[in-house]
C-alpha cells in the first residue's frame, strides 16, 4: 500500500490558493462603534442622575441604552459600503 503524505492530501483538497483579505472593518465601522459606546455611556450617566423618578432616569436612560446596544452597535458591526458589496457580489458571478 502506498503511503500518502499529508502535504499531498492538502494539495488535492485545496485546489485554489487561500486568498488573504484585509480587515473586515473600515474606519466608518470604528466611528460607529465609538458612537454606540458614547451613547451607552450617556445612557448610564443619565441612569445615575439623583432623582430616581425623574425624566432622565426613567425615560431617557433606557432609550439611550436600547438605542446604543440594539441599534448602533449592530449597525457598526454589519455596515459595509455599497462599493464593497458590489465588488464582492461581482466576483461571485
Amino acid at each position: 500500500m502506498k503511503e500518502v503524505k499529508a502535504k499531498e492530501i492538502r494539495h488535492r483538497v485545496r485546489k485554489e490558493p487561500i486568498k488573504r483579505q484585509g480587515l473586515p472593518f473600515k474606519a466608518v465601522n470604528y466611528w460607529l462603534f465609538a458612537l454606540g459606546l458614547s451613547v451607552i455611556l450617556m445612557g448610564y450617566i443619565a441612569l445615575a442622575q439623583p432623582p430616581a423618578e425623574g425624566f432622565t432616569s426613567l425615560t431617557l436612560a433606557p432609550i439611550l441604552l436600547v438605542l446604543g446596544y440594539c441599534v448602533i452597535i449592530p449597525v457598526a458591526i454589519l455596515y459595509q459600503k455599497r462599493k464593497a458589496l458590489e465588488a464582492t457580489n461581482g466576483k461571485e458571478k
